[in-house]
């Protein structure tokens, strides 16, 4: 096993976060759908289930690349959806948020300044 703190570890990582990037941004984008149609009192069952799953992934992912309080937000989405939200105001803010906050960890992780 390599050294996890090595220049070629860390830009491996890099490599990796570039390539997942799209589609961890397509994952939070789904959040967010989700959520605003919550909100609208017009989520469908299959856009709960798909939103459960993508979070579900979001926090796999997110582990892997150490963001875990992305992990503890992803499994929180992933949880609240698998319940069935209904339209309670909290639930539905609370929602969203997670999805902002996710939303603002992949653009902060992309920012090479903040390295």
């Amino acid at each position: 096993m390599g050294n996890l703190s090595s220049p070629a570890f860390a830009e491996a990582m890099n490599r990796l976060w570039v390539k997942f990037l799209p589609q961890m941004e397509e994952r939070v984008g789904t959040l967010e759908a989700a959520a605003a149609s919550l909100a609208a009192g017009t989520l469908s069952a299959a856009q709960r289930e798909e939103a459960s799953s993508e979070a579900h992934k979001l926090a796999g992912v997110l582990g892997t690349f150490g963001l875990q309080e992305g992990t503890v937000l992803a499994h929180e989405a992933e949880a609240t959806y698998l319940v069935d939200p209904q339209t309670d105001p909290a639930v539905v803010a609370r929602l969203a948020e997670i999805a902002a906050q996710l939303r603002v960890m992949l653009a902060g992780r992309n920012d090479p300044s903040s390295n």
